[in-house]
């Protein structure tokens, strides 16, 4: 991996963390909550001077001829981290998608309840994030609705072994799959966007699938009494930015 790459991924991996860079602590409410993020540290300055930042409310849509992605998972979710603001699956080598000929690599996936983007004004209960960086260190999110309804199959390993204190992780064996946390249709909306955490760095590719999954309510439930807090970014302004379908 080169050295960019690295470098971006640590920044990346610090971002989802308890403790963002330079150990500035960051969080959903207060003092440390997101309308406060760009005052906290220099470095996360773009949180609130950034012109596209996510995540934003998908609306006011522009036809387009959006190429299919290639997914390419294997089972690789190898290590749950409670990290104090989600929890995340970090991902072994070997998973990827492809997108206009281009491959970005999975590193890691992660939820957010309530969801962070909404659709059309519509907010979900709950939404996955799976984050990919290519060769030069640029990012590929796919998100992934999730409602309330059956429960998920993808979700019960995981969910099994929740670790229920921030900064605590458990392996998982056997490996989980990230493929089986997308809908049957790949139809998807697409925009540029940021991080939607500390340091909320932009030109993040956003590919967010258009039909949801469910979770159970008992799930989602889990997810929250554990996070104990919403853990979602407000809506960001469009700015302009086209979104397309």
């Amino acid at each position: 991996m080169k050295g960019t790459t690295l470098a971006l991924f640590s920044m990346l991996a610090a971002s989802s963390g308890a403790f963002a860079a330079h150990g500035h602590h960051w969080g959903y409410s207060g003092a440390e909550g997101p309308e406060h993020w760009g005052e906290l540290d220099q470095s996360f300055s773009v949180c609130r001077n950034g012109r596209n930042q996510s995540p934003v409310d998908l609306a006011e849509f522009v036809d387009a001829r959006l190429p299919p992605i290639g997914f390419h998972y294997h089972p690789g979710g190898e290590m749950e981290e409670n990290n104090g603001h989600s929890i995340q699956i970090d991902y072994a080598e070997g998973s990827t998608i492809t997108l206009n000929g281009h491959d970005y690599a999975l590193k890691q996936y992660h939820f957010h309840a309530p969801s962070e983007n909404h659709v059309g004004g519509k907010e979900f209960p709950m939404e996955a994030h799976l984050v990919h960086v290519d060769e030069s260190g640029r990012i590929a999110v796919v998100a992934v609705m999730i409602e309330e309804g059956a429960e998920n199959a993808a979700l019960t390993q995981a969910w099994s072994v929740m670790p229920e204190q921030p900064e605590t992780m458990v392996h998982l064996a056997p490996l989980v799959s990230a493929e089986d946390l997308l809908p049957k249709s790949h139809d998807y909306y697409r925009f540029t966007g940021s991080l939607t955490t500390p340091p909320c760095t932009e030109g993040v590719a956003w590919l967010v699938m258009k039909e949801p999954v469910t979770a159970s309510a008992e799930q989602i439930h889990k997810f929250a009494s554990v996070m104990g807090h919403p853990n979602n970014r407000p809506i960001q302004a469009t700015n302009h930015r086209v979104i397309l379908k």
